[in-house]
C-alpha cells in the first residue's frame, strides 16, 4: 500500500507536468506565437514521450498528442 501511494503520487506529479505543458503549447498556438510555439514543442513531445516510458500515457494517445501538437505550431505562419 505504501509503495502504491508512493507511485500514485509520482504519477500525479509527472501527469501534472504534462499537461501543463501542453497547455501552454496550446495557449502559445492560439496566440499565433510562432517563436514560443517552437520553443515549447520539444520540451513538450519529449514530456509525452517520457510519460509513454512511465506508463502514464499510452503510446497511441502520446503519438495523437504529438502529431496534433506538431501540426497546429506547423501551420502558424
Amino acid at each position: 500500500m505504501r509503495q502504491n501511494a508512493k507511485r500514485k503520487e509520482i504519477n500525479r506529479s509527472n501527469r501534472s507536468k504534462l499537461r501543463t505543458s501542453i497547455k501552454k503549447l496550446r495557449t502559445a498556438v492560439a496566440g499565433q506565437d510562432k517563436t514560443v510555439s517552437t520553443e515549447l514543442l520539444f520540451p513538450t513531445v519529449s514530456l509525452i514521450d517520457k510519460a509513454v516510458n512511465k506508463g502514464i500515457l499510452h503510446k497511441n494517445a502520446a503519438a495523437r498528442h504529438k502529431s496534433r501538437l506538431t501540426k497546429h505550431v506547423n501551420n502558424l505562419t
